[in-house]
């Protein structure tokens, strides 16, 4: 049975990743890449969907961390006759999907529980499953269609009732070494040993680049364990960035407001690589922009606001009737919907981050220029149309501030690019459409009676997006305006000092039910007071949302303040971004530098 999500922890080898419980259990893992099918889908069902656990036998207690400033995590559990410690990694840059669980004895004896049980295609099919010798070692293979799991280990675990279970005791200083590998079920099983120097190599590669990290901010190792949560999102061959490794993790328990995050939002990407260039790390942005052009190539009417990992289009939204999902909440989803939808807001975030990558490297792409010429020239004849927003509502189509604020971000961007760097383009018509832009936002969206800004043209409504027009340098934080909008939002959207998206009960976003406070949103008003001058509260805030992450430094998606638990697919990379972003824009403040992304 699934856990609370704040008791889980993520390991991953850039790839994919697992999400491994306090209990030893590994409920999620999709293999060979993020959006595969799962082969543990426990989480969203039972046990008999799919989980491959690693526990003691009688009662213990357990407490967890991830090795130095590594995605290497150690869970040790502690019982009446002993200690023993499981240590889980998915090895970075050894060519295999794998997950290695070592388990060693730290004192006395601990009966310890093995049991392995797959489920191909996010627990659908019962895998046919054999012994077979490899290399002169006996494992266990579990095959459907396209896809082979291998069980490597020094106990392999009997087959019982369509499970694979064991048990065993564990000693001081005995140390059991398992591993299940990925393969293609046509693929040769040999040479596909996993050693614990693969643990080792993990975690030193990661600790060294985790030492690359600014390290000026509050709260640095919450910030630098984000940081690691982002780059661990971040595929390392192609460079996509997923916005989550989970689907379907309930925004509202028992509802339906359950969605597949596992692919390349062009705006969570563009924000995780503003956040990794402010802590000092330029190559993922160089990583991104490359499969930027590579995803968006062709007819910039094509363009979309999210791509598969591999920049692949086609994410067609269906669900899995076989699952019952987490806590109940059905549908569960896979592909994404929205992946159709107008957001003209994307081509703001994703023409800042290029500016930030241009001012991190000191130099322009020609290359990357084009593409961004020509998808700015498309902005200019569609700029005024309706959109469905950066939360993809899916009621009716609005002018909603926040977009157009980003239209003028877009354009902005584009004209620094040619003053600044010497590029190529219209520049006299992007000026013109620049300032006509910021009139019509200035105007149109800001409710002069209220003195805030509103959540689209016409509208009464405030929404929490409209704290980050000081970001962008629309307008100024300590603007007036600004002051009257985060007096508004504070009055409609704090929940139990948390800040909703948006107020749910209007309908604008076509769905039923509710949701909690969403993670990011509360950051973001952290960096408005920090901009505001409001450093007081800033901190306050700041240092609480730090304290809600869990045991190991992980934030979901939202946050339900009454239950005190998490809410969301987890770890949300919006979550983490907006949290570096918040420190960044919280130490600017108390320095006096000008609180500015770009």
């Amino acid at each position: 049975m699934a856990l609370p999500i704040e008791d889980y922890a993520l390991v991953g080898d850039r790839r994919s990743g697992a999400l491994v419980g306090r209990n030893g259990s590994v409920d999620w893992l999709c293999l060979p890449r993020f959006d595969s099918p799962a082969c543990f889908a426990g989480l969203l069902g039972t046990d008999d969907h799919g989980h491959w656990q690693l526990c003691p036998v009688a009662e213990y207690d357990v407490r967890r961390r991830y090795l130095d400033a590594s995605a290497v995590l150690e869970t040790t559990f502690t019982t009446a006759t002993g200690e023993v410690t499981l240590t889980d990694a998915m090895p970075q840059g050894d060519g295999r999907a794998d997950l290695v669980r070592r388990v060693t004895g730290v004192r006395g004896t601990v009966w310890m529980r093995h049991e392995w049980r797959v489920r191909l295609d996010y627990g659908a099919i019962l895998p046919w499953v054999r012994r077979q010798t490899v290399d002169g070692e006996d494992v266990i293979t579990a095959t459907g269609g396209p896809d082979r799991l291998v069980l490597r280990g020094p106990r392999l675990p009997r087959a019982d009732d369509h499970r694979h279970v064991d048990e065993f005791d564990v000693t001081e200083g005995d140390v059991l070494t398992f591993s299940t590998t990925w393969l293609p079920s046509y693929a040769p099983l040999d040479g596909i040993g996993a050693s614990d120097d693969q643990i080792e190599a993990s975690v030193h590669e990661s600790t060294r680049w985790s030492a690359h990290c600014r390290a000026d901010v509050p709260r640095v190792e919450v910030v630098r364990r984000s940081l690691l949560t982002l780059r661990l999102l971040t595929d390392e061959q192609s460079g996509g960035i997923v916005a989550a490794p989970t689907t379907s993790l309930p925004e509202d328990p028992g509802g339906e407001r359950n969605w597949d995050y596992r692919y390349c939002w062009l705006r969570d990407a563009a924000l995780t690589i503003g956040a990794l260039i402010r802590a000092g790390h330029v190559d993922e942005a160089q990583l991104w922009r490359g499969w930027l052009l590579r995803a968006v190539a062709g007819d910039p009417d094509d363009l979309q606001i999210m791509y598969a990992v591999d920049g692949r289009r086609r994410l067609t939204e269906e669900t899995l009737p076989h699952l019952p999902g987490y806590a109940g909440s059905t549908p569960v989803r896979i592909g994404n919907g929205a992946a159709l939808q107008r957001q003209l807001d994307v081509l703001g975030e994703v023409m800042v981050a290029l500016e930030q990558t241009r001012q991190a490297t000191g130099h322009a792409d020609r290359d990357a220029w084009a593409v961004q010429r020509a998808l700015v020239g498309n902005l200019a004849e569609n700029w005024h149309r309706k959109d469905h927003g950066l939360w993809e509502i899916r009621g009716p189509q609005q002018r909603f501030t926040h977009s157009q604020a980003m239209v003028w971000a877009a354009f902005d961007r584009a004209v620094r690019a040619v003053e600044e760097f010497d590029l190529d383009g219209p520049v006299d018509e992007w000026r013109r459409l620049r300032d006509k832009v910021r009139n019509e936002v200035l105007t149109h969206g800001f409710d002069a009676e209220r003195n805030t800004f509103v959540q689209f043209y016409g509208s009464t409504e405030v929404d929490a997006a409209l704290l980050v027009l000081p970001q962008i340098g629309i307008v100024a934080g300590d603007d007036p305006r600004m002051l009257g909008t985060i007096e508004a939002v504070e009055r409609d959207l704090l929940r139990d000092g948390l800040l909703l998206r948006y107020r749910t009960e209007t309908g604008v976003d076509g769905l039923a039910g509710d949701e909690h406070p969403f993670l990011a949103c509360s950051f973001w008003l952290v960096s408005a007071y920090a901009g505001a001058g409001r450093l007081d509260d800033a901190t306050a805030l700041f240092e609480r949302l730090c304290d809600l992450t869990n045991d190991v430094g992980l934030l979901s998606e939202e946050y339900d303040p009454a239950g005190k638990r998490m809410v969301g697919n987890f770890p949300q990379a919006f979550s983490h971004l907006a949290l570096v972003h918040a420190a960044f824009d919280l130490e600017a403040a108390r320095t006096s530098n000008p609180v500015r992304r770009a």
